[in-house]
């Protein structure tokens, strides 16, 4: 690594290397990488380049290591690196938290995590490895959090500390209220991290409501801390951490005081750092037609008028007076070009307007009528996205196919396989006549599984099939309630799911074939498609990029040519009022319409039928920018490779 410059290096040998005028808002040194593979190949191979060295001075390497799906990535890294020789028998561990009440074995105890993600897999020897015990008694709980804390000294600090964020802002456990100089400790978690651990533990009430956790302040005792971060969805906290006042509220905002801190950050967690999202804000730009879209969309919601109102003082007063001045242009000009770009991407008609004019519209009118392929990686994505464009492409008489990429079988509840099996013993005492002797096994032999493996054991997989169907079941009501009849709906149940879990899933060259499959038999002329900003461990970023290699893979056919693909979002947060390219408005029927059919799902949660929020709140965004006012508005742009 030492050809790499040093502001590029991630494990920097100065404090507070040099930065650029762009990064002058960020109060915390913030790498930028393309996706996570890349970043967590350059952070693995400095950080083997270190153990190697203290491996030649007879030392030890103190590692800190968190769980979860972010750091994932850069584990799957040093196992790779060391199946080509390097070895870790020099390396002593320490891990931020675990979940308390766990036993070691339980599938989502962080013990078990960390072996089967990093430990069982390279030579680390077993008495190097420190993780909290989550199953101490309470009273000797807080004994035990400071013996944790002397295991560190003794071992002679923390050389390096990885992290990831959550929602709240939280590095470990340590939620909102957490001390900059508190150690490690038992907490309570904060309910939005129970809610964002609900699908690993089939709903939110059996995920535990405590936690030990190292504290903020043992943390920033690391010599090097690396704070990792995937996915749109975790922008906007990347930014108030990085970028705002460092309070309690905000853990991760404590690494701003710590010399060799690093934010490490994919293109998609970058998206609300001020040099990323108003970049004329830091420097100059190019000021081609998207950018001055962008600054015109931005300047309009951040004084509050519509954009055929802006004047040249506005443009002046908030820092965008550049683009006036760049391009020798006055407000009223600059104004009218994006009102125009904004109202145009406005359309009743997602699939095209037959037989009209199409040089504004986003969609091309021919060929009439499509064939249209939607993509939703778990059932419900596709309903929480697009249910109300669902409707609108069907009913203007579109070749619509509905294609599920996954079962959903793991967000189904053990009560709802219960209820099932238990439907049919009752059925089967009910009648007079023979012949439920069948049913009544396959009943019970599903009533025993559940019982078995108990409230957070693996389901089986005669468990997850029975799922699977009761899923299936509630996505033909849902897509019945959009006007989508069964035939037009089908399950790609792509392996990498049904053998997986969440947090540890791995897509085979088997989940290509699948969908290579399914692009070819379509042969659509129009794909739409979520998960490319999602975190890169989630169902919906692995089922995203099993359909982009796929696509590369039907790139000789000659349909692919005239084939557009839109993305759209479902759980990973909305796009940028610039970044929209269809704006397909909805009616206050259609869209209490698309919230019925997300009520269809029993494992329906309130950030799910929070969508219809959303979509209200892009359309009150349009009408603030000087649209026509419309009850709710779902939001598309353009993907290519």
């Amino acid at each position: 690594m030492s050809s790499i410059d040093e502001s590029e290096r991630i494990l920097a040998t100065t404090s507070h290397p040099a930065r650029s005028q762009q990064e002058r808002f960020e109060k915390i040194r913030t790498l930028v990488r393309k996706n996570s593979d890349e970043a967590s190949r350059q952070l693995a191979a400095e950080v083997a380049a270190l153990i190697e060295k203290r491996q030649a001075e007879g030392k030890s390497y103190v590692l800190g290591l968190a769980t979860g799906s972010t750091p994932v990535p850069f584990y799957r890294e040093l196992i790779r690196l060391h199946q080509e020789g390097l070895s870790f028998n020099n390396v002593v561990t320490f891990n931020l938290d675990e979940y308390y009440g766990l036993q070691r074995d339980h599938p989502e105890s962080y013990y078990r995590f960390m072996h089967d993600q990093l430990f069982d897999h390279v030579d680390i020897p077993a008495e190097q490895i420190h993780i909290p015990d989550g199953t101490v008694a309470m009273e000797e709980v807080y004994d035990y959090c400071l013996s944790y804390e002397r295991q560190i000294e003794e071992a002679g600090g923390l050389d390096l500390q990885i992290l990831g964020i959550g929602r709240t802002g939280h590095i470990g456990f340590n939620e909102p209220g957490s001390a900059m100089d508190s150690i490690t400790r038992m907490i309570t978690l904060d309910r939005v991290t129970r809610q964002d651990a609900a699908a690993d533990f089939m709903g939110v009430a059996n995920v535990p409501r405590s936690a030990i956790t190292m504290g903020v302040g043992t943390i920033l005792k690391a010599e090097n801390l690396v704070l990792m971060a995937w996915g749109s969805n975790k922008a906007e906290i990347v930014k108030e951490a990085s970028e705002g006042r460092m309070t309690d509220r905000v853990s991760a905002s404590f690494l701003q005081t710590h010399d060799h801190a690093v934010f490490l950050i994919d293109s998609a967690a970058s998206a609300h750092l001020t040099r990323f999202r108003h970049p004329w804000l830091v420097g100059p730009v190019s000021w081609d037609p998207a950018m001055k879209n962008r600054a015109v969309t931005w300047l309009s919601g951040e004084i509050g008028k519509p954009i055929l109102k802006l004047i040249d003082e506005d443009y002046n007063e908030k820092g965008a007076g550049e683009l006036l001045a760049s391009t020798s242009e006055a407000a009223y000009e600059v104004n009218i070009d994006s009102f125009n770009r904004v109202q145009h991407t406005i359309t009743g008609w997602p699939g095209g307007k037959p037989n009209a004019d199409d040089s504004n519209r986003p969609e091309r009118a021919s060929p009439f009528p499509k064939k249209i392929l939607v993509l939703s990686p778990e059932p419900m994505d596709a309903f929480i996205g697009m249910g109300g464009t669902l409707n609108r492409l069907k009913e203007q008489g579109h070749q619509v196919k509905l294609a599920f990429q996954t079962s959903g079988n793991l967000r189904v509840a053990d009560v709802a396989a219960l209820n099932f099996a238990r439907v049919i013993l009752e059925m089967a005492d009910a009648q007079s006549v023979s012949g439920w002797e069948d049913q009544k096994q396959y009943a019970q032999s599903i009533i025993n599984a559940l019982s078995e493996k108990g409230e957070f054991g693996v389901d089986p997989q005669l468990v997850r099939k029975l799922k699977g169907l009761i899923i299936r079941g509630e996505v033909r009501d849902a897509a019945s309630v959009c006007g989508l009849e069964p035939e037009e709906v089908t399950f790609l149940d792509l392996p990498f799911y049904e053998k997986g879990r969440y947090r540890r899933f791995q897509k085979t060259e088997s989940d290509l074939a699948v969908m290579k499959e399914a692009l070819s038999e379509t042969e659509p002329d129009i794909i739409y498609i979520t998960g490319e900003a999602g975190d890169p461990s989630s169902n919906q970023a692995i089922s995203f990029q099993v359909f982009a290699e796929a696509w590369e893979q039907v790139a000789h056919e000659p349909w692919r040519k005239d084939c557009r693909i839109w993305a759209y979002r479902g759980r990973d947060g909305g796009f940028e009022t610039h970044e929209i390219e269809m704006a397909v408005p909805m009616s206050p029927d259609q869209l209490e319409q698309k919230v019925e059919s997300i009520r269809k799902f029993m494992s329906t949660s309130d950030d799910d039928l929070s969508a219809s929020t959303r979509n209200r709140e892009i359309a009150a965004t349009y009408d603030a920018l000087g649209m026509a006012e419309y009850e709710a508005i779902e939001a598309f742009r353009r993907w290519s490779n």
